[in-house]
């Protein structure tokens, strides 16, 4: 499966100095988990401590594409800064579990509320 069948979109908005939504959209997996590396780390290069990853538009996600979150997640935790993930389909929410990632990156359903738990991390349930 190369890039051109399964190209990846990824917007990055500016919600606050220190917070950047990334919404993704398309496969993240090997074939495009540099791309969307490329994005984050810019992103930190600029200041920025606290990620909400929105993938919503993103069907598939394999270990490529977590290994960069749970990177990013170390990164932005160091600084200290937050990762959060944002409405994922099912089969990506599954991986997300299966994985133990939901556990140690929050998951939630909205960038609302995403935006509450940057605000008040103390509501944040930890493992």
């Amino acid at each position: 499966m190369s890039v051109a069948q399964n190209p990846l979109s990824v917007e990055v908005a500016l919600l606050r100095d220190d917070v950047a939504l990334i919404t993704v959209q398309g496969y993240l997996d090997v074939d495009t988990a540099t791309e969307f590396q490329h994005h984050l780390a810019n992103q930190l290069h600029h200041g920025r401590r606290h990620f909400l990853l929105d993938l919503t538009d993103v069907p598939f996600m394999d270990s490529s594409g977590m290994n960069i979150i749970l990177r990013v997640y170390q990164e932005a935790r160091d600084l200290p800064g937050s990762v959060h993930i944002i409405s994922p389909q099912p089969a990506v929410c599954r991986i997300l579990d299966l994985t133990g990632v939901s556990i140690t990156v929050p998951v939630s359903e909205s960038v609302e509320q995403a935006l509450e738990l940057v605000d008040h991390p103390q509501q944040q349930v930890q493992p």
